[in-house]
């Protein structure tokens, strides 16, 4: 599985490019040999035992959770957390994170640079994705996103309202929707300007007297001597051997998501300056080198 994504250049000591050559780049595939092969079978199986056993049990909680607390989950998201915290240990990739996680209604914004970040963003605090619709039909990762409560929009200004009224009422019952405003991935090491689009529905008067929203930076670390693009996921990327490359690799580095202060919607009057503010707060927590 491909996707339309994005990629960079990374020069040392640069402030970052200022014209779109980054995406042309790819990072080096280094043949399997019989101990990394070995590394991928030892953290595959049970990191894929762990994804899909912790599926089922989600479903099978799902099927008493749902009658007696619909929209509400009370108990799933701590499976969901469970098992992305776990699955970094089993592929070695030390995790931390930063700051405090906002409480109250609201919604939570992030760079986008892996399929990594769904775990690591699901490690720390219970959220719910926002997504295309399109990423329903994949398979594996759409079977996911639709178990832990992901909510699906169509890129469609017909659809506008509708988008609203789910927005409201998976916000009444406490729900955090996270969105990646960048509308695309990077390699991790920039910060791409944040679409304004995807902040109008915050702007309906019901909405925008009691939302917060909450700039998260998401911040990987290469193994020592590595590409620093190491575990970003871009342009025409296969997730297949992305993968393999991670599980392969002898020694991991990190990943750190660093909560921002959370900002009130009501102290911005269009979304153009909200979307700016947030790019802002979300590209601080890049050393500077590294965002453009």
């Amino acid at each position: 599985m491909s996707s339309a994504r994005c990629s960079a250049i990374f020069i040392p000591g640069a402030k970052g490019l200022a014209d779109d050559r980054w995406q042309d780049a790819a990072l080096p595939q280094p043949p399997l040999t019989l101990s990394a092969l070995w590394r991928v079978i030892r953290r595959g199986v049970p990191l894929a035992l762990l994804v899909f056993g912790g599926l089922l049990v989600l479903l099978i909680v799902r099927l008493i959770e749902r009658p007696l607390y619909g929209q509400r989950r009370p108990i799933t998201p701590y499976i969901t957390q469970m098992v992305c915290r776990t699955a970094f240990r089993v592929m070695g990739i030390r995790y931390s994170s930063r700051g405090v996680p906002m409480q109250g209604p609201g919604a939570v914004v992030a760079n986008h640079a892996s399929w990594l970040d769904i775990f690591a963003l699901n490690a720390r605090k219970r959220i719910y994705f926002v997504s295309k619709a399109e990423v329903a039909a994949w398979p594996g990762i759409g079977w996911l996103a639709r178990a832990t409560g992901t909510v699906f929009i169509k890129r469609d200004r017909r659809e506008a309202a509708s988008q609203i009224a789910v927005f409201r009422e998976r916000l009444a019952v406490g729900h955090k929707l996270l969105f990646f405003p960048e509308g695309t991935s990077t390699d991790g090491l920039r910060v791409l300007p944040f679409k304004p689009t995807l902040f109008a529905a915050f702007f309906d008067p019901d909405l925008a007297q009691r939302l917060q929203l909450q700039p998260v930076t998401v911040r990987y670390t290469a193994p020592k001597g590595l590409d620093p693009r190491f575990y970003g996921w871009w342009g025409d990327m296969d997730f297949g051997p992305h993968l393999l490359q991670i599980l392969a690799q002898k020694r991991q580095g990190s990943v750190t998501v660093q909560y921002h202060p959370p900002v009130r919607l009501m102290d911005f009057t269009d979304r153009k300056a909200l979307a700016k503010t947030l790019e802002d707060k979300v590209r601080s927590g890049l050393p500077p080198h590294e965002g453009t």
